[in-house]
């Protein structure tokens, strides 16, 4: 079964993180790179820097983001399956740098792989 979980880049490192992956497209303010404990950092998968630019943050376009992001990660299926792969070998440890911890891309990513995203789908029978 897949274990994702979400923390900030500025959390620190715990044992039960997992493998930790950065889900951001631009390195956080403030981090060290010898500090992050990082084993992966997926800017890839990190939202578009138009989309990223037009949500802002701002909470009323949050519903509309989530539309937008779904979107965009629907193009990115070996990514989701990278992930997926993952998390069935250990817990992952999604990290953002966002200051919102329930209104942000890591929350959108962690929701489609949660809902079976990148999953190998079984054939019909």
């Amino acid at each position: 079964m897949a274990r994702f979980h979400l923390k900030r880049i500025y959390d620190p490192v715990s044992g039960d993180d997992g493998r930790r992956i950065l889900v951001e497209r631009l390195w956080p303010r403030g981090v060290r790179k010898a500090d992050a404990g990082l084993d992966e950092w997926l800017r890839e998968i990190a939202p578009s820097t138009e989309l990223r630019r037009w949500f802002g943050h701002d909470p009323d376009k949050w519903p509309e983001f989530q539309r937008r992001y779904r979107q965009e990660l629907a193009g990115h299926p070996d990514l989701l399956a990278r992930l997926q792969a993952y998390a069935d070998e250990d817990p992952v440890t999604l990290l953002f740098a966002a200051r919102d911890t329930e209104r942000n891309s890591a929350v959108v990513l962690k929701a489609v792989l949660d809902e079976g995203a990148g999953r190998a789908r079984e054939p019909s029978e």
